[in-house]
């Protein structure tokens, strides 16, 4: 009987150890539509175009997100991007955004956010000579956290004119990044554990040329 016991008890304990790996990658876009997303802050132009998300800059708005409708905690997120050589982008991972006016303590300091505007991690786009693609920009709260003064090597992986591959890890109190293969950001921050993920098309002033970022083959294996 005690034999038994163990060995029910083992065989228990292994169905445990091993349940939070059993997480399968999920698509987070269809291919098709805009199912289970949805845009907040600016008015950049959002469509869906041979297996794309794309969108488009606006002249005269803000910063413009398609978010998704739910929120993740602990995951891997695969994607590939595209951008014209002259619009700044990003993808937002656990950012928030609330009816109402909120606060941010920060360095002693409270930074106010207002109704409707997203903010959190991003991890950014970066077309410019600066070339920061893959580092971790805090959007509407800190700034930088993670830029590649220091990391040659990913700033030289980013292709011009061409699709570019993400993976971003988010586990507890950690985001690392990679670009094209290639170690970007690793950040210790767990000021937002949890939050939506959102494809930015940033504001462009007023100009009207109007400029695409791509984004395709998203994909998302959440951890326990």
């Amino acid at each position: 009987m005690n034999r038994l016991l163990i060995k029910m008890t083992s065989a228990i304990l292994f169905c445990l150890a091993h349940a939070g790996n059993s997480s399968e990658w999920v698509n987070l876009f269809d291919g098709k539509s805009l199912a289970g997303w949805v845009q907040r802050g600016g008015k950049a132009k959002y469509r869906v175009e041979q297996a794309q998300v794309i969108g488009t800059s606006v002249a005269g708005t803000g910063n413009s997100f398609l978010c998704t409708t739910r929120d993740y905690t602990n995951f891997l997120l695969e994607l590939e991007f595209k951008t014209a050589p002259g619009l700044n982008s990003g993808v937002q991972i656990r950012s928030h955004s609330f009816v109402g006016a909120t606060e941010f303590a920060h360095n002693g300091k409270l930074v106010k956010i207002s109704p409707g505007r997203v903010h959190g991690y991003q991890v950014e786009i970066d077309p410019s000579q600066r070339a920061w693609t893959g580092g971790v920009f805090d959007e509407s709260r800190r700034g930088w956290l993670n830029d590649l003064k220091s990391n040659e090597a990913a700033r030289k992986a980013y292709k011009t004119n061409d699709w570019n591959h993400f993976r971003i890890e988010a586990t507890a109190g950690a985001i690392k990044t990679s670009l094209n293969g290639v170690p970007a950001a690793d950040l210790k921050d767990a000021v937002t554990p949890s939050g939506f993920i959102g494809l930015q098309v940033h504001g462009v002033g007023n100009r009207t040329n109007a400029m695409e970022v791509r984004f395709r083959n998203l994909r998302i294996k959440e951890l326990p």
